[in-house]
């Protein structure tokens, strides 16, 4: 599913927050964002229009202004804190979980308490921007996408 309007964000379709609080990351997305080549990913909190997260990895932060910012974290970004473990850092919310070979993660309830989620809510996955995909919750893309049912559910 391409842009939804003229100009606007892609969109790759829906993932839930399923029962056991995995999401599935689509194909294409996994595929696009180099998911495949990594085995722990990070996340960020979205934006507050937006909601929801981010979701990248040291590889595609490294040399970026997040990357380099997150290095004054070692152990944020080395993966030394337990998995799913929030630090705050500049009022967002920063956390790292394993990639499931399924393309999914897993939240703690920590992490959905966190990026405000519950279990079923459905978060639109979008093309961020090339260093994080982004999980919404809210905001005019996210309601747009509501008036089109031929999005796919992963």
């Amino acid at each position: 599913m391409p842009q939804l309007v003229k100009g606007g964000k892609y969109v790759f379709g829906w993932s839930m927050v399923r029962i056991n609080r995995d999401i599935i990351i689509p194909d294409e997305a996994y595929l696009e964002y180099g998911f495949i080549n990594d085995k722990k990913a990070i996340l960020m909190s979205g934006s507050k229009k937006s909601g929801g997260f981010g979701l990248s990895s040291k590889r595609l932060l490294s040399n970026t202004p997040i990357g380099i910012l997150l290095m004054k974290y070692p152990d944020l970004i080395n993966y030394k804190i337990n998995e799913g473990e929030i630090k705050e850092i500049n009022n967002r919310v920063f956390s790292w979980v394993n990639i499931k070979k399924e393309k999914s993660i897993n939240l703690t309830e920590l992490l959905l308490d966190a990026f405000n989620l519950e279990i079923i809510k459905k978060l639109l996955v979008i093309r961020g921007s090339g260093l994080a995909l982004g999980f919404i919750t809210s905001g005019p893309i996210y309601e747009e996408a509501k008036k089109h049912p031929e999005i796919l559910t992963f």
